[in-house]
This record gives C-alpha cells, structure tokens and sequence, in this order.
C-alpha cells in the first residue's frame, strides 16, 4: 500500500501542532469573550419600570385605619420594599431597612413596607419580633396583590427606589443589604441614577404563580 495513504511521523507532528494552534487560539478567544463579560457586574438586571413614573398605588395601611399613597409621597426619596412575613429573605433584609430609614431620615427618606400574600397577624407578629421603622417607615398591605401587578412582581423580596419626582431609578431583586440601599440612596441624592441589581431570587408566594415579570 502507497505510503501517502499513512502518513509519516514528522507529518503528523506537524498536523498535530496545527491543531493545537488552532485550539488555542480559540480557547484564547473564548476566554477574552468570557472576560469581557466578566468585567461587568453578572448581578446587573434592567426592569421596564427604570426611569418611569411608578405606579400610582393607594393601599391601606398595615395596622391603621389611613391610607398609603405613593403619589402623596413625592418630593421625598422613596424605597418601596415588597415583603411577607412568609419570607426568609425578607427576614435577612429587614435589619438592613431599619438602618436605611434611619440613617436617611433627615435626608427626607422614606420607606413603605407594602406586606404582599400574607395575613396582618402574621405580618404584625413578624414586625413585633423584628421591629418597626420610625415615623418615616410606613407599612401597607398589598389588597388583592394590586401594588404587586402594578409594579410586575417576580416574589418577595423586591425593592425600588424612587426619586423626588416619584420615577423609578433603581430595583433590588432579593435580600438588600445595607451598604446596597445606602449606595443607591446616595446616588439618587447626588442626583445620579444607581444601577439595578439582583443578588439572588426571590421567593413566591407559597402555592401561587409569579404574579408578573421585570
């Protein structure tokens, strides 16, 4: 048989180099794809809602008999927190919004508490054992999952950010931490618009289907 049908050893070294230049040049490739994207922050998520007036809503106050309207609210920073007594995440994060509300009341902060899928009892007993905000910490219950429709709830927890002028400037989906709520509270008072963020899911309520999408 012909030797040009085997080829010697010499050639296919040579092929063999060949194929391991071409492998690495795309390995090469592939990673400078990959680290370009890994220079961003993987946590980066948009919402429709950025940059749009928020949602209109009027709901009744958790545990009183006035009402909470996000609308009466503007000219004053907001942070509405979607939460649940029902909710794990919702327990990491709550230390975390006290301190906000806190921290940030002379700078005319305030944050409202909308309780989503949960019974007031539940939702008081969770805030007898965790603690309430002060006078600029409101609380409202989310009737009929309204606020949640309005605003495309994933699950609990969420939470947006609003301007002065009532816009949504930023969303946290899942847990916040402090120094994530104080970032973005000190952007908006700079007069920039923080970026979103998702740090890990959230969580529906039990039995139910997403109530919206972001």
């Amino acid at each position: 048989m012909s030797d040009s049908l085997h080829p010697s050893p010499p050639r296919r070294r040579r092929a063999a180099k060949l194929v391991a230049v071409v492998v690495a040049f795309i390995a090469i490739g592939i990673g400078a794809v990959f680290g370009m994207r890994l220079e961003t922050d993987p946590t980066l998520v948009d919402s429709p809602l950025i940059g749009q007036p928020a949602p209109d809503v009027v709901l009744p106050e958790l545990e009183g008999p006035e009402e909470v309207s996000l609308a009466a609210l503007r000219g004053r920073i907001v942070v509405v927190n979607f939460w649940a007594s029902w909710c794990v995440a919702c327990r990491e994060e709550h230390a975390a919004l006290l301190a906000a509300a806190k921290q940030y009341r002379d700078a005319e902060v305030t944050v409202v508490g909308i309780d989503y899928q949960d019974g007031t009892a539940s939702a008081a007993a969770f805030l007898d054992e965790l603690g309430r905000g002060g006078d600029n910490y409101l609380y409202a219950s989310d009737v009929g999952s309204r606020a949640a429709l309005e605003f495309g709830l994933f699950g609990v927890p969420e939470t947006f950010v609003l301007d002065r002028s009532g816009t949504v400037v930023a969303k946290i989906t899942g847990p916040s931490t402090y120094p994530l709520l104080a970032g973005a509270l000190d952007a908006v008072l700079a007069g920039q618009r923080p970026e979103s963020r998702t740090d890990v899911g959230v969580q529906p309520a039990p039995g139910a289907p997403l109530v919206g999408s972001s």
